[in-house]
Order: structure tokens, then C-alpha cells, then sequence
């Protein structure tokens, strides 16, 4: 995890079924862009959303989507500046829409075009005047997230179909299944007892596994196999780092990049989730990096999900760099494990020594990865563990390269500036109920979010 001298280290790949350990584990109206181009002598100053996903962005990001998006450094940051602002005004709009909310995506290379689907007609002009495409849909994100559930509970009942995915598809207004037999899937979405007017069966010819080698950072071992490091963390003062489930479970004991002794597995789950954190002894200190290409160091700045459509980046063992978009956040995949819940698609490839590399959009964490099918060199579909919910679920902060600010003072009794929608960066502060808080790093606040809840994202002062 130390970055403070050059080094090399193990790109190996260690390639088996399902596995890419050297050990398996046990049993195991008209379309509008949100803002003017940032580029453009009349635009206005960015927001701190875009100033999340762009200022703290590292070149070797710029590269890599140069190489795999086509894109030069201008039009990677007018990318990205929109998108993130594309993400911030989805945010706001899901909260005001409240239940008739049916999902949002962004579209475009450059312009970011954000769409936000609803089911309430009423609502349609107020998506407009938010600066986004507005769409009338039947079923609102509610309901298709509850049908989902239902299969995603019947799978822990019965075996998903062979090598099958399914997740909400807001594009679509469905959840779309897609699995090696679809008359198997189909029996699936029956027995399930979900809507099967809200899911969409397909075929697919994927076959998703796990992708052992996370990597963030640098290598790691655990007896007989290795993994990479995902994103550095802390939980109070103590340094460590957050992982993939299916590389160890609590208690396993890990050495580092040099083999020497490093810490140990704190908690860990697989399948259903794919989470895991490591706590590191006092030799290992927790940095805002993850390996970027050419071993160039990448600052994290924080983790504000990016959304449908969004550019995003890989950093993996095997493959290096690689860049795609995002296609779908919570899905559900079947690997011959089991399910895991919860992750995102992407079009972004990987290969066996990839798993657990850090995805990243412009300078914001989003994820490590889980699994997924094909190769760099003909393209394929790999899935992330979102780091929000693995941190949140932990109790963990995010190591990232921005400072605090100074504290103003307390607030006064029962006030409260603190709003959900609103993305703040490390070190913002906000009131809360009378109490002043100071942000760990940069998100886009959610209800149930609120700083008093999550002491991940917020501190006290």
C-alpha cells in the first residue's frame, strides 16, 4: 500500500474454472445537455459535483480514455464535468419525484444528455425545467427494484439458471434476465412469484465467474493464493483496506506485496454480496491511491456513484487500464458459487488477474471488481461491488487526497443545513439537528444518509 518508492509487482495469470486464485475458496420533450460546455467562455463555473469528478482526475485516466473512448483531454473532461453533473441534478430529481421516480441514464460523448423516467405525467415539465429529457413510463423504479427482490430471494431458495444476470434496466423499464437457457430463466421468473410482466428474458452466451486478483493498489497473499488490494480505508485509527469477499474469509491472515506480514480479514461475504475489508498492522499505512498505467500513482477524491451511461475506468493485474461505460447498478449475477446482489454492470473487460482492480469515474471510487466474461482483446462485460454499500456496511472510510477545512463553530440548537441531493466534498461542513459535522469524502447525500447515521461520511466537530 506504501507509495513512497518505485516497484514492481506480480502480473501473473493464475487462470482456473470459476477461480483466479491459486486456491478456490471452500464450497465456494427534446433532449437537453444539464449544463453549457464547461469549455465555452459563456459557461458557468462548475459545480461541486463536477468538480469532484474532474479537477482531482489523473492523467492516466485522460490516457485511458483517450485510448479506449476516443476522446482527447478536452472532451474527457467536458465528459466527465457533464456527467457528474448529469449524476448531481439525477440525485436531486429522484428525491423530488419521490415515489413516481423510474430511474435515470445519461447518453451522449460529450453533452451528457440526462434522461429521468416517471410515471406521474403531472411531473414530466418539472424534469424539464431540472434541465433533463423527461420520459412517461408505466412502472415506477419501485416497483421493479421489488420485482427483482423476488428473484433475487429465489435464488437463495432455489439454483439461478445456468450463468444467468438480471437487474433493473431503466432504459428499458424492465428488469432484464439473461441466462444460458431462457426457458430455464422463464420457470425461474415463474417459481419466483414476480411480476412477469416486468421482466424481460433472454439469452446470453456469458459466462460470468469471479475474478480473484483485486487489485487497487498492489498485491496481496493469503496462504496459497492472491489477491490485490481495492481501495485503502480506515475505521478510526485504525489502517486497512477494502476488498472482495471471495478472496478470504474472517480471520485469514494476509502478507503483503513483499510478502511481508500485513494484517488479517475482519469481516468478509460471498456470495450474496461480494465485500470484504482487511485490517492492516502498523507497518502498512493506508494511502489515496490506487496503481494507475505505467505504475503512475491515481488519486481517489471520493465515491459519488456515477450514473447509467457514465464513463468509467478499470485498473487490473493482468490488463491494465481499461475504460467503458456503466450499464446497469444493481444487478444480480449467478456465479457457480452462487448469486451475488447488488453489483454493477459494466462494458468495460477484464481477464483472469483482473478481479478487484478499482473502478473509478474521473477521480470518484466506484467499485471493485467481482467478476465477469470475455477479454481485452475481443471485449466483454465485467461487474463491480459498489464501494458505497461495502463501506457503509462496514463502518469504513474511504482514504482519499482531499483535506478538511477549518471548523466555523457549532451550530445553533436544532438547526439543520444538511439537505439530500446535495453533493458535498471532503471537508464541507453542515449542521445536523443543532451539531456540526465535517464530510470524510466526497458523496452525493441520500436520505438516511444523514451524518448523525453514517459516521463513514460525516465526522463530528
Amino acid at each position: 500500500m506504501r507509495h513512497r518508492h518505485a516497484r514492481t509487482s506480480a502480473c501473473a495469470v493464475i487462470a482456473a474454472v470459476g477461480a483466479l486464485v491459486l486456491t478456490a475458496l471452500p464450497g465456494s420533450a427534446t433532449a437537453q445537455t444539464v449544463r453549457a460546455d464547461p469549455a465555452s467562455p459563456q459557461a458557468p463555473h462548475r459545480s461541486a459535483a463536477e468538480t469532484l469528478s474532474v479537477s482531482a482526475t489523473s492523467d492516466a485516466v485522460f490516457q485511458a480514455m483517450k485510448r479506449d473512448l476516443g476522446l482527447d483531454r478536452a472532451q474527457a473532461e467536458r465528459r466527465l464535468a457533464n456527467e457528474a453533473e448529469a449524476g448531481a441534478v439525477a440525485g436531486r430529481l429522484h428525491h423530488a419525484l419521490g415515489a413516481s421516480f423510474a430511474g435515470a441514464w445519461v447518453s451522449g460523448t460529450e453533452s451528457a444528455t440526462l434522461t429521468v423516467a416517471t410515471t406521474d405525467a403531472a411531473r414530466l415539465a418539472a424534469v424539464r425545467a431540472a434541465g433533463a429529457r423527461a420520459v412517461h413510463v408505466p412502472h415506477t423504479l419501485a416497483q421493479l427494484d421489488a420485482a427483482k427482490a423476488k428473484l433475487d430471494r429465489a435464488s437463495a431458495r432455489r439454483a439461478a439458471p445456468e450463468a444467468s444476470s438480471w437487474a433493473v434496466d431503466v432504459r428499458t423499464n424492465s428488469v432484464r434476465l439473461r441466462a444460458a437457457d431462457p426457458a430455464a430463466a422463464r420457470s425461474f421468473v415463474a417459481a419466483s412469484g414476480a411480476d412477469r410482466g416486468l421482466v424481460s428474458v433472454g439469452a446470453t452466451a456469458e459466462r460470468p465467474r469471479p475474478l480473484y486478483d483485486i487489485r487497487g493498489g498492489d498485491a496481496y497473499y493469503m496462504g496459497g493464493g492472491r489477491c490485490s488490494v481495492g481501495f485503502a480505508i480506515t475505521r478510526g485509527a485504525q489502517q486497512g483496506f477494502a476488498t472482495a469477499g471471495h478472496c478470504g474469509r474472517a480471520g485469514t491472515s494476509t502478507t503483503g506485496y513483499n510478502q511481508a506480514a500485513q494484517g488479517s480479514f475482519q469481516a468478509s461475504t460471498f456470495p450474496g454480496r461480494d465485500t470484504a475489508w482487511v485490517a492492516a498492522n502498523s507497518s502498512w499505512t493506508s494511502t489515496p491511491y490506487v496503481k494507475g498505467q505505467g505504475g503512475q500513482n491515481v488519486r481517489v477524491a471520493g465515491s459519488t456513484q456515477a450514473a447509467v451511461g457514465a464513463s468509467i475506468c478499470r485498473s487490473g493485474s493482468t490488463t491494465g487500464w481499461h475504460c467503458g461505460t456503466i450499464q446497469q447498478h444493481n444487478t444480480s449475477v449467478t456465479y457457480p458459487q452462487g448469486t451475488v446482489s447488488g453489483v454493477t454492470r459494466t462494458s468495460v473487460c477484464a481477464e483472469p488477474g483482473d478481479s478487484g482492480g478499482s473502478f473509478i469515474s474521473g477521480s470518484q471510487a466506484q467499485g471493485v471488481t467481482s467478476g465477469g466474461s470475455g477479454n481485452c482483446r475481443s471485449g466483454g462485460t465485467t461487474f463491480y461491488q459498489p464501494i458505497n454499500p461495502l463501506l457503509q456496511g462496514y463502518g469504513l472510510t474511504l482514504k482519499t487526497g482531499t483535506s478538511g477545512s477549518e471548523n466555523p463553530g457549532p451550530g445553533q440548537p436544532g438547526e439543520t443545513t444538511w439537505a439530500a441531493g446535495t453533493v458535498y466534498e471532503a471537508g464541507a461542513q453542515v449542521t445536523y439537528d443543532g451539531t456540526t459535522y465535517r464530510c470524510l469524502q466526497g458523496h452525493q447525500a441520500q436520505p438516511g444518509w444523514e451524518p448523525a447515521n453514517t459516521p463513514s461520511l460525516w465526522e463530528q466537530v
